[in-house]
């Protein structure tokens, strides 16, 4: 079983203790095979630097592609050009492009509201320099007035010169093959990647999961609530959750797996060991553990 696209994202670490444990991460996803990884913008733009150095560092230590996020919302235009121009200058070859989050104490949208508008705007400054991804909703983005308009939502993205999507991460895999199917429907064909958040921490996820939308089955959640502190056995739990929807993703033909990481590494070495899943040269992508020495 072999996935098309593998691909990871990391946030900028803000300490150089955070920036020594990010360089362990790296090292230990690079042995998985990445297509390649990903560093988040924060809202309006506020970790503008820091994307940007985290991302060419990362590239610099694993010699993979790393795509940094660009979002729109309540950057001014100007900024936006200078960001894409840089991007160019330093050879960044892929971007996430996002509408973003609103900037806390901002109450204005900026010049550009739409993730769509935001993708026209780079293709209209640097042409076809950046493979775009954008993001997709499986289960429909928190604002959308209806599942229709938000279909409409990111055909105009792709539309507007997107290259591949990936998703808002979800636990339902039927939501994710309707969605690529109504995508079809309208005529949009584009890699749609599974956006994958390996469970881990009980009260993280539902917070993350009020904040974007993302529906935890029930079922799911009453399994977490009942473990209550024990953190050993709601990683276990959450591991084999993760498994079985990475491997139901993948033999039904999901284009690949992007995974949300938080900076961490374990839960991803995890599933990919329980997938059985090898790179290109036949080799385990992750090596079992090996008993203790006597």
């Amino acid at each position: 079983m072999t996935a098309t696209t593998i691909s990871f994202e990391f946030f900028p670490p803000r300490t150089p203790e955070a920036v020594a444990k990010l360089e362990l991460t790296r090292s230990r996803l690079l042995a998985l095979g990445p297509s390649f990884f990903s560093v988040t913008f924060g809202a309006g733009g506020s970790t503008r630097e820091l994307t940007l150095e985290t991302a060419l560092a990362v590239t610099a230590a694993t010699g993979v592609e790393c795509a940094p996020h660009i979002s729109c919302i309540g950057t001014p235009l100007a900024e936006l050009r200078e960001v894409i121009k840089r991007y160019v200058e330093v050879g960044i070859t892929r971007v996430v492009a996002l509408r973003g989050d609103m900037p806390s104490g901002l109450t204005g949208f900026g010049e550009l509201r739409y993730a769509s508008e935001l993708v026209a705007f780079i293709r209209q400054e640097a042409g076809q320099a950046f493979h775009i991804e954008v993001a997709a909703y499986p289960e429909f983005h928190p604002q959308a007035s209806t599942a229709a308009a938000d279909l409409q939502h990111f055909k105009a993205k792709v539309e507007a010169g997107a290259n591949s999507a990936i998703t808002q991460y979800f636990y339902n895999p039927d939501a994710y093959f309707r969605f690529v199917e109504s995508c079809a429907a309208l005529g949009v064909h584009l890699p749609i990647v599974p956006g994958i958040m390996p469970i881990t921490n009980f009260s993280q996820l539902m917070r993350f999961s009020d904040m974007c939308g993302a529906e935890v089955p029930r079922w799911i959640v009453k399994r977490l609530r009942d473990f209550g502190d024990d953190r050993a056995s709601i990683r276990a739990f959450g591991i084999d959750v993760t498994t079985a929807l990475c491997d139901r993703l993948l033999k039904d033909g999901a284009p690949g797996l992007h995974f949300y990481t938080m900076n961490q590494s374990e839960a991803a070495e995890a599933v990919f060991h329980n997938l059985g899943l090898r790179s290109s040269h036949g080799r385990p992508l992750v090596t079992p553990p090996q008993p203790p020495a006597d």
